[in-house]
């Protein structure tokens, strides 16, 4: 397995991900970055990003808005995305096995409507 090199850049990125509770998009985190490496480009946030989430230190969150969002808590949780304002929150609940029931339910009637 090939070694990462330190970056200071990618500790920025993943340090503005520890700070805050929302979930960012890239061009969020490239923006509050920025301010402290006036240098860093949107296409090496991206990269850092991917990095990251290769190594389990965040997670990617796809969304509705085609942009997809950010979390450096790794623990399985659920999310709610706004479809109207594309906000991403964490869910805080104790059992997701109820979660995961519904959603293999939904799954199950979704492929038994494709037939």
């Amino acid at each position: 397995m090939k070694t990462l090199n330190y970056s200071r850049q990618r500790e920025a990125i993943y340090n503005y991900l520890l700070s805050t509770k929302k979930h960012p998009t890239a061009e969020t985190i490239f923006q509050a970055v920025q301010k402290d490496y006036p240098k860093i480009s949107l296409a090496t946030v991206y990269r850092n990003l991917t990095v990251l989430e290769e190594t389990g230190q965040v997670q990617r969150i796809p969304c509705n808005d085609a942009k997809d969002h950010y979390d450096a808590n790794t623990a399985e949780h659920p999310h709610f995305v706004c479809n109207y304002c594309q906000s991403v929150l964490d869910l805080e609940m104790d059992n997701l096995e109820f979660l995961h029931t519904l959603a293999n339910q939904g799954l199950a009637a979704r492929s038994n409507r494709a037939r």
